[in-house]
C-alpha cells in the first residue's frame, strides 16, 4: 500500500461513521493503491474516471473527481469535449448533468 496522503472528502468523513469499512477500502484501495498504479497516469486516471462517472449517470461523485482532474492537469475544455463526446454514446441526459455539475465545479474555483 503507498504511502501518500490520502485526498481529504467531507463526504467521506460524513460516512465514515456508517460504513467504516466502505472508507477503509476507499481509502487504502482506490487511493492508496489504484490511484497510485504506474500503468496510467494520474491524469489518464481522471479523464477515465469523469467519463465513467458522467456515462454512469453519478454526479454526487462526479464534483469531487472534476476537481481531482482539474488537479491532475485536465483542462477544463478537455473536460467540456469530454462530457459532450460522450453525449452521442451515454446519452443527452447524462452528459447535460454532467455539464451542470461541470459547470458549478468551474465556477466555484473562479469565485
Amino acid at each position: 500500500m503507498s504511502t501518500k496522503p490520502i485526498p481529504q472528502s467531507a463526504q467521506r468523513d460524513r460516512v465514515r461513521k456508517t460504513v467504516p469499512a466502505l472508507v477503509e477500502y476507499t481509502e487504502g484501495v482506490v487511493y492508496g493503491d489504484l490511484w497510485e498504479r504506474t500503468d496510467l497516469s494520474k491524469r489518464d486516471r481522471s479523464l477515465v474516471t469523469v467519463a465513467a462517472l458522467v456515462a454512469t449517470y453519478r454526479p454526487e461523485q462526479l464534483s469531487v473527481h472534476i476537481g481531482r482532474a482539474l488537479d491532475n492537469g485536465v483542462t477544463r475544455e478537455e473536460i467540456a469535449g469530454l462530457i459532450t463526446h460522450l453525449a452521442f454514446y451515454a446519452g443527452w441526459p447524462a452528459a447535460m448533468s454532467g455539464a451542470q455539475v461541470a459547470t458549478e465545479v468551474f465556477e466555484k474555483r473562479e469565485g
